[in-house]
């Protein structure tokens, strides 16, 4: 068996920590919302492979099934998400054909455990649509030369 420093024991590929590091019964345990957002992508994922599954066993699950339940489940019509609904919003972008981003799922996090609500977060999405294109070096087509 092998050991590498600073670790207990090496199971099956695994190092764990030694067992005066590991905590003790009643400490809290620090976790970060970097590690939250992983540890809940990763169950997305597990997830999603369950839906790639029926999908291949059923053509049409995803889309009849699977997709018009998630977005009840992900509250989508709510213009402000709680935290509820972070876990099936995650696996419903993950049915999508865009990467899942891990600061975007990160910055949903940290939003929502501030308690800030989604419109007070991002103050830049209530500008008005004109404006980014009066400032794109004139690109206005609509503005008469």
């Amino acid at each position: 068996m092998r050991t590498t420093e600073g670790c207990a024991r090496l199971i099956t590929g695994q190092c764990y920590p030694a067992p005066s590091e590991q905590p003790k019964p009643g400490e809290t345990m620090n976790l970060t919302t970097e590690h939250l957002a992983d540890i809940l992508i990763g169950v997305a994922r597990a997830q999603n492979a369950v839906i790639e599954a029926m999908e291949r066993a059923s053509p049409g699950f995803r889309n009849t099934h699977a997709v018009p339940l998630l977005n009840i489940a992900a509250n989508m019509r709510a213009g402000d998400p709680r935290m509820i609904d972070l876990p099936a919003r995650i696996l419903l972008r993950l049915q999508g054909r865009v990467a899942l981003d891990n600061a975007a799922v990160k910055a949903d996090l940290e939003r929502l455990l501030s308690g800030a609500p989604a419109a007070a977060a991002a103050p830049a999405a209530r500008k008005p649509a004109a404006a980014p294109a009066a400032d794109a070096g004139g690109l206005d087509f609509s503005a008469k030369p």
